[in-house]
């Protein structure tokens, strides 16, 4: 399902529920939260596409990212995301997926590639492409 979107508003509605989620982490346990300026956009076919981006949490000293990520789990758990735990995940980590039931949105929670971080990966529902005359395979 497409939703009328422009990319702007698409990556707008998608960097704020990752701040949402960064803002979710007890302030104590949070030294920074770094939010790429910008990202990218991904096909869902011929016509339509979704705006990627990421935000990366700096956890403050000996906090332990795991324990924090399977918060997730519970937190989201009655919110309009249906919950998909890895554990593992691809990169051996414990991982929460929200997903939207109904459109393309996610959110990937899970340890960042650095120590004491955890990584928000995002993407957005998938909007139809209008060319305007700015590369697609650019940044957004």
């Amino acid at each position: 399902m497409a939703t009328e979107l422009t990319w702007q508003e698409a990556k707008a509605r998608t960097q704020a529920m990752e701040l949402e989620i960064a803002h979710s982490i007890p302030e104590d346990k949070v030294a920074k939260v770094d939010q790429l300026p910008t990202g990218v956009l991904i096909d869902c076919s011929d016509t339509l596409v979704t705006w990627n981006g990421a935000t990366t949490v700096t956890l403050t000293e000996g906090t332990e990212p795991e324990p924090l990520v399977r918060e997730f789990e519970e937190k989201y758990r009655n919110s309009r995301f249906t919950i998909k735990i890895r554990d593992p995940a691809p990169a051996g980590d414990y991982e929460v997926q929200l997903r939207s039931p109904d459109i393309a949105e996610i959110y990937i929670v899970g340890e960042g590639t650095k120590p004491d971080t955890i990584l928000i990966t995002s993407s957005s529902d998938c909007f139809i492409w209008v060319d305007d005359g700015k590369y697609k395979r650019g940044k957004f």
